[in-house]
């Protein structure tokens, strides 16, 4: 049985990970939703206008009173520079998948994989997940190095599984790490 707790902030040595609010949207909205190179394999489309970051931010700020839901903002130095969600999740099978994107001028700094880490120990020590899933196109290989770096394996390929707002088709790269595994990867490190 899972024991949901929600979005609660989580800190690691360089990133702040807490909820949205609706003052996020200036800087959600210039940093990351409106850039074409951070939606390019995102399942939305990047933000035409401040509006729909606005509407976008309402939304997930009206879930944050269900213990089931999880969705932080990546804080770095002070400034709002991305996201990280569970995107799907099933009670039955205590699994579920992550999302994330950060801001194409810090990409490349292992921040998405400090979250990702931080996002999957809270998922399995606290909340009593299963299995954890992180999806990414095969054009995206950088994704897939940030999942394998957190201790995901590869499973396989879907083809032709994502249609990208462009309209062309990705093949698509299912990561999954157990409890187990995650276990054996963290049997040594201090609590």
């Amino acid at each position: 049985m899972l024991n949901h707790i929600g979005t609660t902030t989580i800190k690691t040595k360089r990133l702040t990970l807490r909820r949205f609010t609706p003052q996020d949207a200036e800087a959600m909205y210039s940093n990351w939703a409106s850039d074409t190179r951070v939606a390019k394999f995102l399942t939305w489309l990047p933000h035409e206008s401040i509006e729909v970051t606005k509407a976008l931010l309402n939304d997930w700020c009206t879930h944050y009173d269900e213990k089931n839901y999880y969705n932080w903002l990546i804080e770095f130095e002070g400034q709002a520079i991305g996201n990280i969600s569970v995107v799907r999740q099933s009670e039955r099978d205590r699994s579920c998948e992550i999302g994330y994107c950060i801001a194409w001028k810090h990409w490349g700094k292992g921040i998405t994989s400090e979250a990702l880490k931080a996002v999957v120990d809270l998922l399995f020590s606290q909340v009593h997940m299963h299995r954890i899933v992180v999806e990414n196109a095969t054009e995206n290989p950088v994704s897939g190095f940030v999942a394998k770096k957190c201790g995901f394996t590869l499973e396989g390929i879907r083809k032709e599984a994502f249609l990208a707002f462009d309209g062309r088709w990705f093949d698509i790269c299912h990561n999954a790490i157990l409890e187990s595994e995650w276990q054996e990867q963290n049997k040594h490190k201090p609590i």
